[in-house]
């Protein structure tokens, strides 16, 4: 079976999923996939729906690269390093435990109620799934590759560039897989307070005024998004990671 027709499979079957449960439990309660829809097209049509999906996108494609950017080296220095990983393996055990969520109130404080806070926190929560993935990967790599390197010539560098980094790739998309999901469902909390524009403002506004149409239009928003980013990761490990493909 393709992609494409899996998909339209696994849309269908939660269609039909989604009928029965609205049908079973009322509309009042669980909106129809039909009133769903409908409630999309119209909100489409508004300016302002846009700007509450730039806003959650903007968040979450920031909070992506800055976890980026700065866990993965780490990661990948830590778990190449025997030495660096002994300091810092304490305060790595003892910080990833914390749900990070609890420094919302202090993320509003210190950065304010504006994105910034925001994508922090966001930043925060992903900043310790993709060092952990990295330092592990990284120190999974085997010995005899780096070996077999070194007894080439090669410097650090090298052995970072032709060794490490290939070997770890795999993984590290699999965490930015995995990240999609988290940040996907802490963007809803972090978005319910002190915003103005969002997918989880729009969905808590929904709720305030109990217009449930609107509330299923915005989960299936924020779906959308998580499916998009999943997507797009595992399109660029098919092109970056070609020689790990079946």
């Amino acid at each position: 079976m393709s992609n494409k027709a899996g998909y339209i499979l696994a849309v269908f079957m939660l269609l039909c999923f989604w009928q029965v449960g609205a049908m079973l439990v009322g509309s009042n309660i669980v909106a129809t996939p039909l009133m769903t829809l409908e409630k999309l097209f119209h909100e489409s049509q508004s300016q302002r729906f846009w700007k509450h999906v730039e806003a959650s996108s903007f968040r979450i494609i920031c909070a992506l690269a800055i976890s980026f950017v700065t866990a993965i080296p780490l990661g990948l220095y830590l778990g190449s390093s025997r030495r660096a990983d002994r300091i810092a393996k304490p305060l790595i055990y003892l910080t990833y435990p914390v749900p990070k969520i609890v420094f919302l109130p202090l993320a509003l404080l210190i950065f304010g109620i504006g994105d910034l806070s925001k994508i922090m926190l966001l930043s925060l929560i992903l900043f310790f799934q993709l060092l952990i993935t990295a330092r592990d990967s990284a120190r999974a790599v085997s010995r005899s590759a780096k070996y077999s390197l070194k007894s080439l010539g090669a410097n650090r560098l090298d052995l970072f560039i032709h060794v490490i980094w290939p070997s770890t790739l795999p993984a590290v998309f699999t965490a930015l897989r995995i990240a999609t999901g988290t940040v996907v469902a802490v963007l809803f909390f972090v978005e319910s307070i002190g915003a103005r524009y969002g997918i989880g403002f729009y969905i808590l506004d929904a709720w305030g005024r109990a217009d449930v149409p609107q509330i299923y239009a915005g989960i299936v928003v924020l779906a959308i998004m998580g499916v998009v980013l999943y997507e797009t990761f595992d399109i660029l490990e098919r092109v970056y990671c070609r020689w790990n493909q079946l």
